[in-house]
């Protein structure tokens, strides 16, 4: 996704600190120690390592002791310096997944299986939907404060996400977002345009479409709060949505038929796509 000028895109690739309530500590404990014999077997002291790859002796035994998540180029380096021939490199695939919080995968998980996604969107613009920068100053507003390696986390993992709209076979994906949300100036309105552009960028997809709810409604059947519905090719479903403090996931059939009828009472109530996509065009020439 592109960024406003000035503003960067997450790397995917930051050394991150491991949270130890993490199920992804076990992985990186167990890289780690791979990484360890390997270098004890090459005859190498840990400095000497991070001198070769370009690290510091510190970061390495952060790594070998499963606290820090490396760069992929980290294992590569580290690979061809203690002779490894891959086996090293082949780890990259699972240091990725352990970049990401534990509820972030599983949702993720759900949402790469699901064949058809619909959500309603009440006090910030869509996770799928966000560029960068707004994801961004959206954790950045955070209190308790995120700190900066936390907040990069968080943002390349829902950038990770975004890959749902180019998946084959595509999924449907439906979204209806309230009026406030494609108005409030979230990390500032260079930050609000560039949001308001990408919404209509991904609006064009064919399996994409995107709904306002204008504020003026006087019957609305989303006041209950957000919601996102994902529905599989058996034909099950998983209801999600989340409070001040918590994040729940529901697989119960009765939830989920209430759900349904709250997503698609809020669609029938909200403007039409074509509607919506002169509505963001206007607002975006209002900001």
């Amino acid at each position: 996704m592109a960024a406003d000028e000035g503003v960067p895109e997450p790397e995917p690739d930051l050394d991150l600190d491991i949270d130890p309530a993490d199920d992804s500590s076990a992985v990186m404990a167990a890289v780690g120690r791979q990484i360890r014999l390997w270098r004890e077997a090459a005859g190498l002291r840990a400095a000497e390592l991070g001198a070769i790859i370009g690290y510091g002796e510190d970061l390495v035994y952060k790594v070998e002791g499963g606290r820090r998540i490396p760069k992929p180029e980290f294992l590569d380096a580290t690979d061809v310096a203690v002779g490894a021939r891959g086996k090293i490199s082949a780890m990259k695939k699972d240091v990725a997944e352990a970049r990401y919080p534990k509820k972030v995968k599983d949702l993720a998980k759900l949402e790469r299986e699901a064949v058809e996604l619909g959500a309603y969107g009440n006090h910030n613009v869509h996770g799928l939907l966000q560029t960068a920068e707004y994801t961004r100053a959206l954790y950045e507003m955070r209190r308790p404060a995120f700190g900066a390696d936390e907040i990069e986390r968080y943002v390349a993992a829902r950038m990770a996400r975004q890959e749902i709209f180019q998946r084959k076979p595509l999924t449907m994906l439906t979204f209806v977002q309230e009026e406030v949300t494609i108005r409030r100036p979230l990390g500032g309105r260079a930050v609000l345009r560039r949001q308001l552009e990408h919404l209509l960028e991904i609006g064009q997809l064919r399996n994409v479409e995107i709904q306002v709810m204008p504020t003026d409604r006087e019957d609305h059947a989303g006041m209950g709060g957000q919601l996102q519905l994902l529905k599989f090719k058996d034909g099950t479903a998983v209801g999600h949505w989340e409070g001040q403090l918590f994040n729940r996931l529901t697989f119960d059939p009765k939830e989920i038929r209430i759900l349904e009828q709250r997503l698609g009472l809020v669609r029938a109530q909200g403007l039409t796509p074509r509607e919506s996509t002169a509505f963001i065009e206007k607002v975006l020439g209002e900001t």
